[in-house]
């Protein structure tokens, strides 16, 4: 059973997320002011803080299988915090596994873990680059299988820096087989936030019916 000050914390989280996709919508032009309130109201009551995404392929073992696994990703909205003071403008952290649009492949979805974000110095361990420090809203994702070579890994040692806005959502749970799933370890900081959500959306059968073994 779900505590009280869990549900809290869920409710505090999916408010934030509401008046997050409410905002982005009308600043967007899809919505008007009048139709805010209501959608901000309709996700709320209605909408979830997650969603199912099937990940393919080796580039993320051991973390999320051999094969890849299906994940439970919590949605990330990115908006300009000067304009919802209310808004955590730090939605995620060195060290999480996210979902972001493939730099290549626009329609694609990658999962990568966050490595580097703004400020950070980035070295080569080639003598022949020059070092750069990673400009405002820039990040570097890489693949944790260290036995993957680097440019058939398919991240930021192939295509460079991917801007936060890429970044869908965080992976926070993994369904790698029918007896091996568990949360993502992501950062310290990531995992406490995403506790809620893990107790009150997630739903191990319901991921289990949409795994590709």
């Amino acid at each position: 059973m779900v505590s009280a000050a869990t549900w809290i914390r869920y409710v505090i989280g999916k408010l934030e997320y509401s008046a997050s996709v409410g905002w982005k919508h009308y600043k967007g032009g899809q919505i008007t002011e009048r139709e805010l309130g209501d959608t901000i109201w309709k996700n709320f009551f209605q909408g979830k803080l997650t969603f199912m995404h099937y990940n393919k392929g080796e580039e993320m073992a051991p973390t999320l299988g051999a094969q890849g696994g299906t994940l439970l990703v919590r949605k990330i909205p990115w908006v300009d915090p000067t304009k919802i003071p209310w808004v955590d403008p730090t939605k995620v952290f060195v060290g999480d596994v996210v979902v972001l649009k493939d730099p290549i492949k626009s329609d694609d979805f990658l999962v990568r873990r966050l490595a580097a974000v703004e400020g950070y110095e980035m070295v080569s361990t080639d003598e022949k680059d020059e070092p750069f420090v990673l400009g405002k809203d820039q990040c570097w994702v890489l693949a944790d299988n260290e036995n993957v070579k680097p440019k058939e890994a398919k991240d930021s040692r192939t295509f460079g820096p991917v801007s936060l806005t890429d970044i869908v959502g965080r992976a926070i749970y993994c369904l790698r087989t029918a007896v091996d799933h568990g949360p993502v370890n992501n950062s310290q900081f990531s995992m406490q936030k995403d506790s809620p959500v893990l107790e009150v959306e997630l739903d191990v059968d319901e991921m289990a019916k949409g795994h590709k073994a």
